[in-house]
């Protein structure tokens, strides 16, 4: 039989029935509290008791028990025992005894086993005792709990206490134990985690890794100060070299956003202060209006050999640190740029220190017109700042006007350009040529002209048995800069370029604006694919060109350079997708004067699913510099890297790279771990060996756990992601 209790003030009725309406529930007022049960006994106004088969139900809370006792003038104290289950959304609660007041949402279960859930995040278990706080607030004590499916326990932990405030989003354990398929492997006093699956402010769990420095061991802290505002912080301790102390900040509003970041050290290796420092921020003052400065600075260039385990980081030679502002204008754009650099390699090394552009002021733009017709402008003013080489200011004006007119069949583009360079050279303090010791203009005029043109040919044919359709495209392209010597100007910022198919179709064969070469030339090239016309899948594409010198080319960037031959290499392109998860990329340089292949590089790449990726590329350059034995000798470089994650069982994934080189007799950087995914756990751990000087390696062991909807310790992920193409978290 059913009661209804109406809270007016607490209780306004109460009636029993043989048989509740079907719609009893719908029709009452918010707040009722309905009771059924094989009996019922009590006063209206006082107390009620239901023993057998007991169910009471609240709004969106309902409580079953084998006998229950309701106290209305006691904070409506509910008591209920033997076999309690209390349910409402984001909580379920089984327990041998509850005491709970509906009025305050406060009190107790004993022996309970509950979950609760709150956006992804579930949180399992067992207590020996439970107290309700609150709404979405309990106090776990003497308890067992996990992320895990039910029934999973392969990993839990065990705490005194567990505080789990859903209103916060936090939970508290303390005195707990971390255990592992029922071995405890982690001890901590004290510990917070998000209750939802997502970020929260409390110390994360420790990253730790064991090298050629000792034993290196991170306890970071999270500081979720505001949806939009972080900041961690970590002590970091390693064995040789001491007590590290870091932290990062980062910010985003709707107007700007950026990062802050610093590591400090006292050497106790080196016996000397030791700190990184690294920033960035943009931001966007006005519609058209922004600015912005990022960069990074180090204590001293071996900073990245001691403290990185990232080879890109240890292979830097310089960093940068700039500050701009931009303004849009429309149809281009005016930027003011400061630009510094700092060398991680000392001179003797052989290192050279590019310049400093303080300021640099860059006007670039353009517009279409009428007709086909188009113009662009690329303008900078710099003044260019070294310590030991020759400084000055550098205008560039480099106009230029194109016609362009497109058909199906193919196109044509015409273009008519002319760059002025303008110098102010200071007088070079630390040697140089007579006209280099002292102040002096220059000036030079170069007109630019060139037409670009392409054909497009289609047919549709059979490839490998299925309906693909064929493309065909021929490209020339002709150059014409008339000489201008430029043997008495500075070289602030030009380098040659590599020959590669972009360069087969450019007008200047340096970076930068100290050299413009001179050009009679034409190239030729031919591309074509076969697409599959049912998936859409390239399965083909080859490319072949070369360039044809009309005449030689004598502005060179530096006293001595050899002189080129009448036709360019041969430049080749081969890739395409083998099946939809095998993709192959090729690339070969060859000399026909010399009869020889300059350099070619072929990468084949299988990925048919996440958690499957492998990997393999072969590069071959005679021209690069590497270590053999402790010096620096021009071999050719013949460099194999392999890298791949692979499942070996169902949960287990081996992960690996390699790059090895022919010449050199070694490995440059080497890599091996696996990963195991226990589906509410996962373990990862990667041993990593990798070149940072001459005849010298770097070594560690890392190690990362993470917990399902909890927390996860060490960085072994982003490792693996920066070393493996293709590599996924398997429990992503």
């Amino acid at each position: 039989m059913p009661a209804i209790f109406r809270p007016t003030p607490l209780v306004a009725a109460l009636a029993a029935l043989f048989l509740a309406p079907p719609a009893l529930a719908d029709t009452l007022p918010a707040g009722s509290l309905t009771v059924t049960a094989d009996e019922l006994s009590g006063q209206m106004d006082n107390e009620l008791k239901a023993r057998g088969n007991v169910v009471a139900i609240r709004d969106d809370q309902t409580i079953t028990s084998d006998w229950l006792n309701y106290y209305v003038k006691r904070n409506e104290l509910i008591e209920a025992g033997d076999r309690v289950h209390m349910t409402q959304p984001g909580s379920d609660i089984l327990s041998q005894k509850l005491d709970y007041s509906m009025a305050t949402q406060q009190g107790s279960a004993d022996d309970a086993v509950f979950a609760f859930q709150q956006g992804k995040g579930v949180l399992r278990g067992k207590s020996d005792e439970l107290k309700i706080l609150g709404d979405k607030h309990y106090e776990l004590k003497r308890t067992t709990v996990n992320t895990c499916d039910p029934g999973d326990e392969s990993w839990y932990l065990k705490a005194t206490t567990v505080d789990a405030d859903y209103t916060r989003n936090v939970g508290v354990a303390r005195n707990a134990r971390l255990y592992l398929g029922g071995v405890p492997v982690l001890y901590t006093p004290w510990m917070d985690f998000p209750l939802d699956g997502g970020r929260k402010s409390g110390l994360l769990f420790p990253t730790f890794s064991v090298g050629s420095a000792g034993l290196d061991i991170s306890t970071p802290y999270y500081w979720n100060i505001a949806p939009n505002y972080d900041a961690t912080l970590f002590p970091r301790y390693i064995a040789k070299r001491g007590l590290m102390l870091g932290g990062e900040f980062r910010y985003l509003q709707p107007g700007y956003q950026g990062q802050m970041y610093t590591e400090q050290i006292e050497d106790k290796e080196t016996d000397t202060h030791r700190y990184l420092w690294k920033g960035r921020h943009q931001q966007q003052i006005s519609p058209d209006l922004s600015w912005g400065f990022d960069g990074s600075y180090v204590s001293d260039h071996d900073y990245f050999d001691d403290f990185s385990d990232r080879l890109a980081q240890v292979s830097s030679d310089n960093l940068e640190r700039q500050a701009w502002a931009s303004y849009n204008l429309g149809w281009g754009a005016a930027t003011i740029r400061a630009q510094r650099y700092q060398t991680l390699i000392d001179n003797a090394r052989g290192s050279t220190i590019p310049y400093a552009r303080l300021p640099q002021i860059t006007l670039n733009g353009g517009q279409r017109l009428p007709a086909g017709l188009s113009w662009n402008l690329l303008s900078e003013a710099t003044r260019f700042s070294h310590p030991d080489l020759q400084q000055g200011d550098r205008l560039m004006l480099n106009p230029s006007l194109s016609w362009r007119a497109d058909a199906s069949w193919g196109y044509i583009q015409p273009k008519l350009g002319v760059n002025f360079r303008q110098y102010a050279l200071d007088g070079w303090r630390y040697g140089g040529t007579p006209d280099q010791q002292r102040s002096r203009n220059e000036s030079i005029t170069t007109p630019t002209f060139s037409v670009d043109s392409g054909l497009y040919f289609e047919r549709e044919s059979e490839f490998a048995g299925s309906p693909h359709t064929q493309t065909l495209e021929p490209r020339l392209y002709y150059v014409n800069i008339p000489y201008r010597d430029q043997s008495k100007l500075p070289n602030f910022d030009s380098s040659i370029n590599d020959f590669d198919w972009t360069q087969l179709f450019s007008e200047n064969r340096y970076s930068g604006w100290d050299r413009i070469n001179e050009a009679n030339q034409l190239t030729a090239a031919v591309t074509s694919s076969y697409i599959d016309n049912d998936s859409g899948l390239e399965r083909l594409r080859v490319g072949i060109g070369q360039r044809v010198y009309f005449s030689e080319d004598r502005v060179k960037l530096y006293p001595g350079e050899s002189v080129r031959d009448n036709v360019s290499d041969i430049l080749a392109t081969v890739g395409g997708d083998l099946t939809r998860n095998l993709r192959l990329d090729g690339a070969i340089q060859y000399n026909p004067e010399q009869g020889r292949t300059e350099k070619y590089n072929v990468a084949l790449r299988y990925h048919p699913e996440a958690g499957k990726a492998l990997s393999l590329r072969y590069r071959y350059d005679p021209d690069e510099l590497v270590e053999v034995n402790g010096t620096a000798v021009n071999y050719p470089t013949r460099q194999i890297e392999l890298a791949g994650q692979w499942p070996i069982t169902h949960q287990l994934y081996g992960v690996g790279r390699v790059e090895y080189s022919l010449a050199a007799k070694q490995a440059f950087d080497t890599l091996a771990g696996f990963e195991y995914n226990a589906g509410c756990w996962t373990f990862r751990m990667v041993g990593q060996r990798f070149v940072t000087d001459i005849d010298q390696f770097k070594t560690s062991v890392m190690f990362q756990l993470e917990l399902k909807d909890m927390s996860s310790f060490g960085k072994v992920s982003d490792t693996l992601r920066l070393a493996i193409p293709g590599y996924s978290k398997t429990n992503e």
